[in-house]
């Protein structure tokens, strides 16, 4: 029999949204913070010559700039003061999470010091943002001051001390605006802010990269027919990216009988999700991060530049068979790395143990965690699998035809996660809102 969530969700319909009264804010709320994104990101760093650094970003599109202008929804090459976007906030996250793994005092605080151990470690998060940003920011008023555009115009039209000043502290205050915008969202919105604001840079630069696709099949670069299986095979994609998203291993837990007070309940048993790709899009945006470095000192080299740069600026492009086997190994890489921080077997059959659980056929403590170690890696292998052939299929695409980043693996896999993360949220708020329906119906037929 199907559960009362189940039959609630499967009763779901406009009718019901129409009265979810807190839902239509929270949705509006989302959507005006998204707006104010968005518009902050077409506001030009002052002091800079938007044409002439337009240009220098055509030019270098191909490497780490235009991996950054698309998690940035096209900031960079416009060099607004949202260029820096979220990604200090994430790598600080990041860097925390592989910390919190190596350090035992951050882990303690992490597991044992509950709501106020995860303030202090969301505050140093907040700090190590605000040293990334600087540093970046730094990295970015500095190499401003050296470009120089074809003609030879300089990118910047006053360089010097203040230009370099103005500019660390516009990209790192619009970087902690954007913190705290995602946590706004989280908190009084729909979805995770932070994921949504990535989302929203990558769905806004789909219409330019269709747009280029239609180009390059009007220039002939592509036939018609090419352009059509292209649009067809993105649609397989997301679809059998949904699919895999949504699989999981159910591994069944038992709970013996227990007293409680004079009567014993009877033994219960759960089902423990272990996710195919559990590690999600992190395992891409590591591999793309990496190897985006040597595709862009290859923009520089030159007929005079030693044997070892010409031998990186011809294998390390979008399609080259070491580009896309050294990408597939470090996704592989990163899916089991990342797993292994977010999930931990032992800790995972302690918890089971405290609580009287068990799975039916292993004993607790150590058998356990070594059975949830076997299944997890078996998972994690599929899933690997599975982002390597997502992730790879599409380099051919983008290397053989020269289309834009947004055909790519990671772009795919981060709208389709964020899309399905957002439209659970909001069925969870409709059923709540339907629960909270009940409850009144029933509150007032007992006054009666």
């Amino acid at each position: 029999m199907a559960s009362a969530a189940e039959q609630m969700a499967a009763n779901f319909n406009m009718g019901s949204f129409g009265k979810a009264k807190e839902l239509h804010k929270r949705i509006w709320f989302t959507l005006g913070a998204l707006i104010v994104y968005r518009l902050g990101t077409f506001l030009p760093i002052p002091g800079i010559d938007v044409g002439v650094l337009q240009e220098i970003f055509r030019q270098n599109a191909g490497g780490l700039l235009g991996v950054f202008d698309m998690f940035a929804g096209g900031a960079v090459q416009r060099m607004a003061i949202f260029a820096l976007n979220i990604m200090p906030y994430i790598s600080a996250s990041i860097i925390m999470q592989l910390v919190g793994a190596l350090v035992p005092s951050i882990d303690q605080l992490r597991k044992e010091g509950g709501e106020q151990g995860r303030r202090k470690i969301n505050e140093y998060t907040r700090y190590l943002t605000v040293v990334i940003a600087a540093f970046q920011a730094y990295g970015i008023a500095v190499g401003l001051t050296h470009m120089t555009g074809p003609g030879g115009a300089a990118a910047v039209l006053n360089p010097g001390a203040g230009f370099i000043i103005s500019t660390v502290i516009t990209l790192v205050g619009a970087t902690m605006f954007l913190m705290w915008l995602g946590e706004q969202i989280t908190s009084r919105g729909i979805g995770n802010g932070i994921s949504l604001l990535i989302f929203a840079g990558i769905v806004a630069g789909l219409p330019q990269g269709i747009g280029q696709a239609l180009e390059l099949g009007r220039t002939g670069a592509i036939p018609i027919f090419g352009i059509i299986i292209l649009f067809v095979g993105a649609l397989l994609i997301l679809a059998f990216i949904v699919f895999m998203e949504r699989g999981h291993r159910k591994v069944l837990v038992q709970y013996p009988k227990r007293q409680v007070g004079m009567k014993m309940t009877t033994g219960e048993s759960s089902h423990m999700p272990l996710k195919i790709n559990a590690s999600g899009v992190m395992g891409p945006i590591f591999a793309s991060s990496i190897l985006a470095l040597p595709m862009t000192l290859s923009g520089f080299t030159t007929a005079d530049s030693p044997e070892w740069m010409q031998w990186i600026a011809q294998n390390f492009h979008h399609g080259k068979p070491v580009y896309m086997a050294i990408y597939g190994l470090l996704i592989i890489f990163f899916c089991f790395f990342y797993t292994s921080i977010i999930f931990n077997p032992t800790e995972t059959a302690d918890n089971l143990k405290k609580n009287g659980g068990f799975v039916p056929g292993i004993r607790p403590g150590k058998n356990t965690a070594d059975y949830f170690d076997f299944v997890l890696t078996r998972l994690t292998v599929i899933g690997a699998a599975y982002i390597v052939m997502v992730c790879l299929l599409p380099e051919l695409l983008i290397g053989e035809f020269g289309l834009p980043f947004y055909f790519g693996g990671t772009s795919l896999l981060i709208v389709v996660s964020v899309g399905m993360d957002t439209v659970a949220q909001i069925h969870s708020h409709m059923i709540a809102h339907q629960y909270e329906g009940l409850i009144k119906k029933s509150r007032l037929r007992g006054t009666k």
